[in-house]
């Protein structure tokens, strides 16, 4: 049982001793925290916050706790119940209000929950601000409003509606064209709350679409993480059903995963790559990802003209970036699409509807359109973590190892090779360390990936 506490918010496994899971406790505490810096912030009158959750099944019992602590420090509650991470960020803006929380621990497991918590943009709390309701939370200073000061919840339905309106609205966006392409989809909605939003969407285009785990039970059918491994049955729907594509989410619609006509996998890592291909083909100008992303971005890119930079791993990192660049499309290659045309914030929504726009104007299927990328083959695999183990000393040791090589220390280790890559890196949002390869085949990923673990494995009985 675990809880993390990082820049990607408060998050941990349901049940449990407070102080090491995400109890009822420590949703209050951490939530009282947030109030608390809130209050700092906005001291001429009562804040207001917006706060959404996925369908998870702990969900309604985590927004109840975190709802009514903020209700007793004196803050106004925006609740838009079963909501999205991208359509809780739109609205805090819209609402005008301070901040926002999203209840959600994104592709975790469904034992897991978190508290993703915003600024009064709808973007997500830089390190220092983090760092400062972290502080509060381990103080417990937290002062509680008197009766007559009490906040209050009020319930506003039909966000969804606005984020898809929003959607629709964007310039790059040709509600006709799409509809003209009769499309035929697959949706795995992971039964959380992209089974809602998605059909929305798809209904507004005018899509054609078959429903597959859209019912937002917080019962995954499969580990809500849109990987090759997980996704079977979205694959062998897409043929059965002649569909044209398969998309996929994961359970608060900030990632975003496609399955071509074949039943293969586009590859989470190129829903960025496509997106920003549509973008830079409109607007030319530079893009953003992290540096566990492929190089299939920085060479699309360039043929357009623009220039790459590769932000650390965080959602808040690659947004710092995008905004010191002047970037038009960013994002991270899990299937992150970060479009500031619309808002800061990763979105699956824009992404499904910046794709399909490309695939109405080239007019092949979607496994033509990947073959004509740069080819690119990623190999993601982990290090469990363990009480004895230093991570930081073996990732200093790696440094030593191929000091020889092109070495970043933005964020963990990444050597770059000439004709590959590895990224290594302790998790934001489990305890592991992520061992990211790229190169030109798959074999050649896994290999390296392989080797770099052994090679940790003997420093770490070396220290």
């Amino acid at each position: 049982m675990t809880l993390i506490k990082s820049i990607s918010g408060i998050r941990g496994t349901i049940g449990g001793e407070p102080g090491t899971n995400l109890t009822p406790l420590d949703a209050v505490k951490f939530a009282a925290a947030y109030g608390t810096w809130l209050k700092d912030h906005v001291q001429e009158r009562s804040p207001s916050v917006v706060i959404g959750r996925d369908a998870r099944i702990s969900g309604p019992m985590i927004q109840n706790l975190v709802q009514q602590t903020l209700v007793g420090l004196g803050i106004n509650v925006i609740d838009l119940g079963l909501s999205t991470t991208p359509t809780v960020e739109i609205a805090v803006p819209l609402e005008k209000a301070d901040g926002g929380i999203i209840l959600t621990a994104s592709h975790n497991p469904k034992q897991w929950n978190a508290l993703k918590l915003l600024n009064n943009k709808g973007e997500f709390l830089d390190a220092r601000e983090g760092a400062k309701i972290l502080r509060l939370a381990e103080d417990e200073s937290f002062v509680f409003s008197e009766v007559d000061e009490l906040g209050s919840i009020i319930p506003k339905d039909g966000y969804m509606d606005i984020h898809v309106k929003e959607v629709l609205d964007l310039e790059l966006v040709n509600v006709e064209k799409i509809k003209s392409a009769g499309f035929k989809v697959v949706i795995d909605g992971v039964n959380s709350s992209g089974g809602l939003a998605i059909p929305k969407l798809l209904d507004a285009l005018g899509v054609s679409y078959i429903p597959l785990y859209c019912e937002p039970t917080g019962q995954f059918p499969h580990n809500p993480e849109p990987l090759k491994e997980h996704l079977g049955d979205l694959c062998a729907q897409v043929i059965s059903e002649q569909a044209d594509l398969g998309i996929v989410v994961d359970p608060d619609v900030d990632r975003l995963a496609f399955v071509d006509e074949k039943g293969e996998m586009f590859g989470e890592e190129y829903t960025l790559v496509a997106c920003a291909d549509y973008v830079l083909g409109k607007t030319p100008g530079n893009t953003v990802s992290n540096l566990s992303s492929t190089r299939a971005l920085r060479d699309v890119t360039n043929q357009h003209g623009g220039s790459y930079t590769a932000a650390a791993v965080g959602e808040v990192n690659v947004v710092a970036a995008m905004k010191e660049t002047q970037a038009i499309i960013g994002g991270e290659g899990n299937g992150g699409i970060i479009y500031p045309a619309s808002h800061y914030g990763r979105d699956a929504l824009v992404g499904i509807a910046l794709f399909l726009m490309l695939l109405s104007e080239r007019k092949i299927p979607v496994s033509e359109l990947k073959s004509g990328y740069p080819a690119y083959y990623m190999s993601k695999k982990k290090i469990q973590l363990t009480t004895d183990l230093d991570v930081d000393a073996l990732l200093e040791g790696m440094k030593e190892k191929y000091s020889n090589e092109e070495v970043s220390t933005v964020d963990g280790v990444k050597i770059d090779f000439s004709e590959s890559w590895v990224h290594m890196r302790k998790s934001n949002t489990e305890p592991i360390v992520r061992i990211y390869t790229e190169a030109a085949d798959q074999e050649s990923a896994d290999a390296i990936a392989d080797r770099i673990i052994q090679e940790i494995k003997i420093l770490a009985k070396l220290t």
